[in-house]
C-alpha cells in the first residue's frame, strides 16, 4: 500500500486504510463558535471492525461525515485508502465516495417508489456500465442479507429489519473498502437489530470490510475489535 501525499509516494507498512491527523472541525464563528471536533488522531487497518461511541454531541456523526469526505474539516487531515481527501475538490470527492465508500444509515433512506432490487442498483444509474451484471450482483447481495424471493417488494411492504437489509445490500454494490454505519439499529427491535450486527460482522469477516459503525447500542461492542469513545470532540479511551 502506498500513500500519495503532496505528489510524494509513502508506502504503507501497517496497512492502514483510514488515517487522520489532527483533525479538527468547528462550526459557526467568534463567540457562537463550537468545535465538533478537536485534533482527532486515529488509524484503523484494513479489514478492523471499529465502534465509535460517545454521547449526543460528542462529535461521532460529526467524525462518521469527516471519513465519508461528506463534510470537510476546518483543520487536519484524513488519508483513506492512501488518499489525503481533506483538500481534494468535490468532483473527485465524489468519485472516491462512490468507489471507496458505503453508507448505512438509522433512517434507511430507501426511495419508497423503487422495490428492493431498484434501490440497491441506485449506486449504479450514474454509471455507464453493464446493468445486467449488477442486476445479478445486487440479487446475490440481497439473497446473503436474507431477502431472496423480495427483490421486487417495495420498502412499504418491507419491515424495518428487512428495509436495513436493503440499505446494507446498497452499500456493497460497487464494492467499496470501508463501510460506515451511523446508528444502523437505532430504528430496530432488539432482536432484529441483533441480526443486522451480525450480517455486518459477518461481511467484516468473510469479505474483509472495514466497518466503522457509530451506535449508542452496547450489543455492538462484542463483536468490535476496538471501541473509539468521544467526548466534546476528544478522544477519552480507544
Amino acid at each position: 500500500m502506498v500513500i500519495i501525499k503532496n505528489g510524494i509516494k509513502e508506502k504503507n507498512t501497517e496497512d492502514i486504510l483510514i488515517k487522520t491527523k489532527n483533525l479538527t472541525k468547528i462550526y459557526g464563528k467568534g463567540d457562537l463558535a463550537v468545535k465538533a471536533l478537536d485534533n482527532i488522531n486515529i488509524k484503523i487497518k484494513r479489514g478492523e471492525f471499529i465502534e465509535v461511541m460517545g454521547p449526543s454531541g460528542s462529535g461521532k456523526t460529526t467524525l462518521l461525515n469527516m471519513l465519508g469526505a461528506l463534510d470537510k474539516p476546518t483543520s487536519g487531515e484524513v488519508i483513506i485508502d492512501g488518499i489525503e481527501i481533506s483538500k481534494i475538490r468535490e468532483s473527485k470527492l465524489y468519485e472516491i465516495r462512490r468507489e471507496k465508500i458505503g453508507f448505512i444509515f438509522q433512517s434507511f433512506y430507501l426511495i419508497p417508489t423503487l422495490s428492493a432490487l431498484q434501490n440497491v442498483l441506485i449506486p449504479v444509474f450514474p454509471l455507464n456500465e453493464d446493468k445486467k451484471k449488477f442486476e445479478e450482483k445486487a440479487r446475490e447481495l440481497l439473497a446473503r442479507v436474507g431477502l431472496k424471493g423480495k427483490e421486487h417488494r417495495r420498502p412499504a411492504e418491507l419491515s424495518g429489519g428487512e428495509q436495513q437489509r436493503v440499505a446494507i445490500a446498497r452499500s456493497l454494490i460497487l464494492d467499496p473498502v470501508l463501510i460506515l454505519a451511523d446508528e444502523p439499529t437505532g430504528n430496530l427491535d432488539t432482536k432484529t437489530g441483533t441480526e443486522i450486527i451480525e450480517i455486518m460482522k459477518e461481511l467484516n469477516k468473510s469479505d474483509g470490510k472495514t466497518f466503522v459503525v457509530v451506535t449508542h447500542d452496547p450489543r455492538l461492542t462484542k463483536f468490535c475489535q476496538r471501541v473509539i469513545r468521544l467526548e466534546d470532540g476528544k478522544i477519552i479511551e480507544e
